[in-house]
């Protein structure tokens, strides 16, 4: 079995890293590693870089570690990378100098993985739940086991999701018992959201639209919808599974405006018979059969085009 600390024990430097925006499983997985290194390997210097997580994760544990600048004088005895290809992360300078490189994923476009050493489960839930698997258990805390917890939740869509398995279950449970408010953690981190939050999402799921027959539904938040809310990338949290709940759609697709070159989408599908991950890995993207992303190089509206011409060819 795969046990991190034996791929690390000796050093003196190691470098934790996730893919850019963050989310609930990166930012989990990336902190629960992070202390659990420094409680196994006191002598270590062990730092997290990641983008500065949304303001709905200030609460978790050692979110203040995280270290946003991207910028170490280090050259890092050991560069791991999680829930992410590593070109992905924004480190690549930094990753590409370390003496050992490591990737722990369950993304199965990264199945044969680029890492010196490579963990990739396809099957896995979340890499959350992978750390899980690969750190000694007795140095298992409180505040570990809140963030694994976070991020299994956060990307089995808080058990919903048909990755959600048996093991996953019992994982979560033996976390449970370690006496978080995993209520509150979970209404903090994953279902609230502020006032204009709801109101833009709204309107993005007033003014959708439906393709195949109702099988597809697109939500679009353009430059000038974005500019009238005064909506950034933290107001999209959520949406596209907003979306995606519609009762007669298969898939739901989430498209916005990024930067004047640049639009994102979001892929959620209800059903393995629609498998999104091949639309976004078209784009250069990735993801899961379920739940997939990409960045486009075009406008809100032609990315539109370019995702409903892509999404004719899985549509049944």
């Amino acid at each position: 079995m795969f046990n991190i600390y034996d791929e690390v024990k000796g050093l003196k430097s190691i470098a934790i890293t996730g893919h850019e925006r963050p989310d609930g499983d990166c930012i989990g997985s990336c902190l629960a590693l992070y202390l659990y290194l420094k409680k196994r390997m006191p002598e270590a210097d062990v730092k997290v870089f990641l983008q500065k997580p949304s303001s709905a994760f200030n609460s978790i544990p050692a979110v203040g570690d995280i270290d946003s600048s991207f910028k170490s004088n280090i050259i890092f005895d050991a560069f791991i990378v999680l829930d992410s290809v590593p070109d992905r992360t924004g480190t690549m300078e930094m990753y590409s100098k370390a003496g050992k490189t490591i990737n722990i994923d369950h993304h199965k476009s990264n199945a044969e993985g680029s890492s010196m050493v490579n963990y990739v489960v396809a099957g896995a839930s979340s890499t959350a739940e992978l750390i899980y698997d690969i750190i000694d258990k007795e140095f298992i805390d409180k505040d570990i086991a809140t963030l694994i917890y976070m991020g299994i939740a956060h990307d089995t869509g808080v058990f919903r999701y048909s990755s959600t398995t048996p093991k996953t279950l019992k994982t979560v449970a033996s976390l449970v018992e370690y006496g978080f408010d995993f209520s509150d953690l979970l209404d903090n981190t994953f279902f609230e959201k502020t006032y204009k939050q709801n109101r833009f999402q709204s309107r993005i799921v007033l003014d959708s639209k439906l393709y195949f027959d109702g099988k597809v539904i697109v939500g679009l938040a353009d430059k000038e919808l974005m500019e009238e809310f005064g909506a950034t990338k933290e107001d999209f949290e959520g949406c596209v599974e907003l979306l995606r709940i519609t009762r007669e759609a298969k898939v739901a697709v989430l498209i916005y405006y990024k930067n004047e070159e640049t639009s994102k989408i979001s892929f959620r599908s209800t059903s393995d018979d629609y498998d999104v991950s091949l639309i976004s890995q078209h784009f250069g993207g990735g993801g899961h059969v379920r739940a997939a992303g990409c960045d486009v190089n075009a406008s809100v509206l032609d990315a539109e085009k370019l995702a409903i011409d892509e999404l004719a060819k899985i549509m049944k």
